[in-house]
């Protein structure tokens, strides 16, 4: 057994599994105590290295491209410090980093571990149920369904049509980019209906505006990872654009008539909705014009 436990948080490889830890130091990242112990099988690690620095080091863990739905649902965009992956290691504990990295790429030398991208994940992501408080609103995910239940400060469209409960086997994708402090971030739902239309966050009736708290928006990724490992695998998309060259990675597109059907829909949507006075004269010109643009 090969261990090394800091304040970050601890990492042990047993030959076959490494099993990483969250430190319960208040300094540790809340989206990492929130999403709890993760067991990376070795098969699918792509390599590990420890980063000395000047007052502390760092332990990585890369893991092979298609192996980790929350890599996939987060595309790279977590903070370091919200990072699982990332271990910050104490000058004097150096050694033992070294160790533990050395006794991971030993086992997969043994093991001949793949190293081409993964055709199914090899880690689940976060159980279900799970919900999350946002600044936009409650997202949940019960494994077949999501819910979304609006904040009084949302936007007066996403009020006014209600809870939205959107079926698993309705969804393409999930968009998610996290709130930095700085810009606005966001979790999209992207549904057959939808794959066209993208109006703006504040506006889209499918997604969360993430605007407060970074440290709490950032949760919203559990949800994003616990919808992204239920849907296809995405070697599944590169399966069939191999066999079928006409088809896309994510959806095959609406036929036009389709896509001029869901044009009509939204943009009766929006006219009912300026007629019983949810949307002023400006905001139903605003959001007309983005309908237009995206479709």
């Amino acid at each position: 057994m090969a261990e090394i436990i800091q304040r970050d948080g601890t990492w042990a490889f047993d030959g076959s599994t490494v099993r990483i830890t969250p430190g319960l130091h208040r300094s540790v990242a809340l989206f990492r105590q929130t999403y709890g112990e993760i067991a990376v099988p070795l098969e699918a690690v792509s390599g590990v290295v420890y980063e000395p620095e000047r007052k502390r080091g760092r332990l990585r863990l890369r893991l092979r491209e298609g192996s980790d739905p929350l890599l996939r649902a987060t595309g790279g965009r977590l903070p370091d410090a919200a990072d699982p992956y990332r271990l910050t290691v104490d000058l004097d504990r150096s050694g033992a980093a070294e160790y533990v990295a050395e006794e991971i790429r030993q086992a997969m030398l043994l093991e001949q571990t793949p190293k081409e991208p993964a055709t199914t994940y090899l880690l689940p992501g976060p159980p279900v149920p799970v919900s999350v408080r946002s600044s936009d609103g409650t997202v949940s995910f019960d494994g077949t369904q999501v819910r979304i239940d609006w904040n009084d400060t949302s936007d007066r469209v996403k009020r006014a049509t209600g809870p939205r409960i959107i079926d698993i086997g309705d969804l393409v994708q999930v968009e998610w980019l996290p709130n930095s402090g700085y810009e606005d971030g966001f979790l999209r739902f992207v549904t057959r209906e939808t794959v066209f239309s993208k109006l703006p966050p504040e506006k889209d009736p499918f997604a969360l505006d993430l605007w407060g708290s970074s440290r709490r928006d950032l949760l919203t990724a559990l949800v994003a990872t616990a919808v992204t490992a239920r849907l296809p695998h995405p070697s599944t998309h590169t399966s069939d654009h191999a066999a079928h060259p006409r088809s896309t990675e994510t959806a095959t597109p609406p036929q036009p008539a389709d896509h001029h059907d869901i044009l009509l829909s939204r943009l009766r949507e929006l006219g009912e909705l300026h007629r019983d006075g949810v949307l002023t004269d400006e905001e139903f010109a605003v959001t007309k014009a983005a309908v237009l643009r995206d479709f």
